[in-house]
């Protein structure tokens, strides 16, 4: 009786989205009320003989891009035929393609780097002290794995670090979640020489905070090896992994390894000198490999930001 009453108001806010859109959520919906995965309906859409990627449906359901090229706009025709719809019911929410589609105004994202690097400052000043604590990072070196979704699916660091007075024994680590994501289903994982402390988080901005205490107490000029990670999986697709240094030295490597079912068109290497700076490309880069990724080796690490991004359709 529960699952009926579920997908009488799952149909009913499908007409009603697919007359006020926008786009992703009709297509969303009409998902839920088939109960497709979307393996299933790369699928059907093979048998129709049009190739798409499930990445790019799962973009589309996030909204996080928009069907243009013709070969897409077929797709979603045919969309409409394996998911039981009225013809032209999407396609007409898509603006520029058949009839207008809804014009809704743009709202002030909360996601924007200004403020989410406000909002990870805030989450430090309620830990108590600045990022990492009175640490000099000597070497970081992190693997970052993405789904067969292109969805963040989790992230290892391994650290070396210098104590820069006596009495530290912990460091704070900043995750920066994608669209989507639920902070609160987001693992902390303690792996080597650390173990969990106090986890803050802004849900809008995108960003959470892990406190980590170290095994010991350490003395000025003491080193010291930590590893540790984040269990995600949570948002939509993912397009960048990028890295923030306040401090010039130590060694940066960043690997990004994709799943063989989903391979970006493009990934470059990229750097700002600040989190509203224009982005400067570094190399063009190409997964390779049994396990396809990509990485970058930064031998003395500036202040400013690096990173790796990645488009999933051109």
């Amino acid at each position: 009786m529960g699952h009926a009453v579920h997908s009488a108001h799952t149909r009913a806010e499908l007409d009603r989205v697919l007359l006020t859109g926008p786009f992703h959520l009709a297509l969303r919906a009409a998902l839920a009320v088939r109960g497709l995965p979307l393996q299933r309906v790369q699928h059907h859409l093979a048998h129709r003989g049009i190739k798409v990627g499930v990445t790019s449906l799962s973009y589309w359901q996030q909204g996080a891009r928009r069907p243009r090229r013709p070969e897409s706009l077929r797709a979603v025709r045919a969309l409409e035929d394996v998911l039981g719809l009225p013809e032209n019911s999407l396609l007409r929410l898509l603006p520029g393609d058949g009839a207008p589609g809804p014009q809704c105004p743009a709202a002030p994202s909360p996601r924007t780097p200004a403020a989410a690097s406000a909002a990870v400052e805030r989450l430090l000043t309620g830990l108590g002290r600045p990022a990492d604590g009175g640490l000099h990072t000597m070497g970081h070196h992190e693997r970052v794995r993405i789904g067969p979704g292109g969805e963040l699916l989790g992230r290892d660091s391994q650290k070396i670090v210098r104590a820069r007075r006596d009495g530290v024994d912990r460091l704070l680590a900043v995750h920066r979640g994608d669209a989507g994501w639920d902070p609160a289903r987001v693992t902390v994982r303690a792996t080597e020489n650390c173990r969990p402390g106090r986890v803050r988080y802004d849900r809008d901005a995108g960003v959470l905070v892990a406190e980590l205490l170290l095994d010991a107490r350490l003395r000025s000029g003491e080193t010291y090896l930590l590893c540790y990670g984040f269990e995600d999986g949570t948002a939509g697709p993912s397009g960048e992994y990028l890295r923030g240094f306040r401090d010039s030295g130590g060694q940066y490597v960043l690997q990004i390894r994709f799943d063989t079912a989903a391979l970006p068109v493009r990934c470059r290497h990229f750097a700002q000198n600040s989190p509203g700076a224009a982005r400067i490309c570094r190399a063009e880069l190409a997964p390779s490999g049994r396990h396809p990724s990509v990485h970058l080796v930064d031998q003395e690490v500036r202040p400013g930001i690096q990173g790796i991004d990645w488009q999933w359709e051109r």
